[in-house]
């Protein structure tokens, strides 16, 4: 057996304490990150401005989804693995604990702004179709109150095919919503908030969350699945460019996608609000949400440049109201919060284990 002389072994349990063993013993040259689509644009351009400044190269930022990113963040150490995860939604305790039990110990979450979830046509639909959550639900959900007796307590398949079925007031047009995907943070943070909050309006429902709260959630956020919710993939450009080549469908995405496509699309109002920056700011819009990356610890001073590209991310000529980023869509933290999620950041400190 070959012996380690004393510094070897030193650095070798050092390293393996810390999480970096694999990571040390073969480097890249440029940040990986991977995760939301939602929050792509945002790190796309701070990797572009990153790699403008020429210290470093510029990051590669991959769009997976927030469930998907995530899953590759916390699948191991070293460089065969991303650095940062970018995620439209907050680490589960189950994703947290995946990526204790494969070695990342130490993982820095980085708070970084606000995103409403939008419903938007194009601007070629025929007519306008604003919502409320409770109505986004009865079109969405797989399962929904027995249309003769809404308040018998029974659940039948969604039968809704048009929205005037679902209210007098809206469109004669077919119910078609094109969104994404279950691995997506967007879907997640759009079954909790629209559909969840839509759900908990019908008393007879509401009742049981505090008596089955599986059954509750189960009822409320899950979506149909007879072709009238189409997946549209992890990319919500491609769900822009599918809503111009179909003009009566409603598209599900992030305010950013919204703000760089104003030219081409109409936002819904969602319960009398329209999604807009001061809106989503200051908590009126009901269908909005926080973002975060999640930084890798054991990979900071391995690969070069995480720290600067953290500390680019957080400065407020990125991140400020007055920003890059806020010609992108990002909604800026308050003043004090934004301060605190900024030297939080600086300082890599990590995260407590999610509840």
């Amino acid at each position: 057996m070959k012996k380690l002389n004393m510094p070897s072994l030193i650095l070798a349990v050092s390293m393996a304490a810390t999480g970096t063993l694999h990571a040390a013993t073969g480097a890249r040259d440029a940040i990986a990150i991977v995760g939301s689509s939602t929050v792509y644009p945002f790190s796309a351009a701070v990797a572009e401005q990153f790699g403008k400044a020429g210290k470093f190269k510029t990051p590669k930022v991959e769009s997976t989804g927030t469930g998907g990113g995530i899953k590759l963040f916390c699948s191991g150490m070293g460089p065969q693995y991303p650095d940062i995860a970018n995620a439209s939604r907050k680490m589960k305790k189950s994703e947290y604990d995946a990526c204790q039990k494969a070695g990342v110990k130490e993982i820095v979450e980085v708070k970084i702004g606000f995103d409403g979830i939008v419903v938007a046509q194009s601007k070629k639909a025929k007519a306008e179709l604003p919502l409320t959550r409770k109505e986004l639900y009865l079109a969405v959900a797989k399962q929904v109150p027995d249309p003769k007796n809404p308040e018998g307590g029974l659940l039948v398949e969604n039968p809704y095919k048009s929205w005037n079925e679902i209210n007098p007031s809206l469109p004669n047009a077919k119910i078609e919503v094109l969104g994404p995907p279950p691995s997506s943070g967007t879907r997640d943070a759009f079954a909790e908030l629209a559909l969840e909050g839509g759900c908990q309006e019908i008393p007879w429902i509401k009742a049981k969350k505090e008596t089955d709260e599986a059954w509750f959630k189960s009822t409320c956020m899950t979506v149909r699945e007879d072709g009238t919710y189409i997946e549209a993939g992890e990319n919500d450009n491609l769900i822009v460019q599918k809503l111009e080549a179909n003009p009566d469908a409603a598209g599900i995405f992030g305010y950013s996608y919204l703000a760089m496509n104003e030219d081409r699309l109409n936002a819904s109002k969602i319960d009398g609000r329209v999604p807009s920056y001061e809106a989503i700011a200051d908590g009126q819009y009901p269908v909005s949400r926080p973002l975060f990356f999640y930084v890798k610890k054991g990979h900071v001073g391995v690969i070069p440049g995480i720290e600067q590209y953290v500390t680019e991310f957080t400065s407020e000529k990125a991140a400020g109201p007055e920003g890059y980023l806020a010609d992108k869509g990002l909604i800026a933290l308050p003043d004090a919060d934004r301060k605190k999620a900024a030297e939080q950041a600086k300082a890599m400190k990590p995260m407590v284990a999610p509840k």
